[in-house]
């Protein structure tokens, strides 16, 4: 994969220096490497911003892009739902006093069931890959599968039905169901990923990934990168 998208690799080195790859950079990787993802655009100055939400149409997300600030909700750094401009350029106004500010990231609203993919390079058994229920119930249900990589088809099938939340993704009392075959393919891709990067990071959540009938989309993603020995 990173023979044939060089581009992959030189996101990675250049975001060595801070350990971790930037949101707007990270989903760029996963756009590289097949993934759905959000429209999205990282806007330095708000007409910028203004610009691609009028483009794409409202609502949208926003969310600070600083080195200094790894984890944007602590901070008040995600803003979801901003329905105009006048929003827009209290958001954008109040990310720019944050410490390290780059720009925002402004990108379209999507929704779905909220699940969490992840791997961490384990020094024993290589990379593991998980999947549960995510978003911010991931720390209070903690319902997850884990496998080691490389996946097969048969290791997705069974970590999808080994959640104990499965009947969620299967449409519950009514509700509409996920696709259960883009959840499977993104499995099987994110398993391609991991091995092909399994050396330059140390960890990947993908947290949430809304996934719907139609759609899995990477919301956010973080990107731990391993040190130099």
């Amino acid at each position: 994969m990173l023979d044939s998208h060089p581009e992959i690799a030189q996101i990675i080195e250049h975001s060595r220096t801070n350990g971790w790859v930037l949101e707007p950079d990270a989903k760029h990787i996963f756009s590289l490497a097949g993934f759905d993802v959000p429209k999205y655009t990282l806007a330095e100055t708000l007409d910028e911003a203004m610009h691609f939400a009028h483009e794409i149409g409202y609502p949208v997300v926003a969310k600070i892009v600083s080195p200094r600030i790894l984890h944007k909700s602590d901070v008040g750094g995600v803003a979801v739902g901003i329905s105009d401009h006048g929003r827009l350029a209290e958001v954008f106004q109040r990310f720019k006093g944050m410490d390290g500010f780059l720009g925002v990231l402004v990108e379209e609203l999507v929704s779905g069931v909220e699940l969490i993919i992840g791997s961490k390079i384990d020094f024993q058994f290589g990379p593991m890959i998980l999947l549960g229920l995510g978003g911010t119930s991931v720390e209070i249900y903690t319902d997850v599968s884990l496998r080691m990589a490389p996946l097969s088809a048969h290791d997705v099938s069974s970590m999808i039905k080994g959640l104990k939340a499965h009947r969620l993704l299967e449409g519950y009392r009514g509700a509409e169901p996920v696709d259960l075959g883009k959840l499977s393919d993104t499995l099987l891709s994110f398993s391609s990923l991991i091995i092909e990067i399994q050396d330059r990071i140390e960890s990947i959540d993908i947290n949430p990934l809304l996934c719907t009938s139609r759609r899995c989309v990477i919301a956010d993603a973080r990107i731990m990168l391993k040190g130099d020995k």
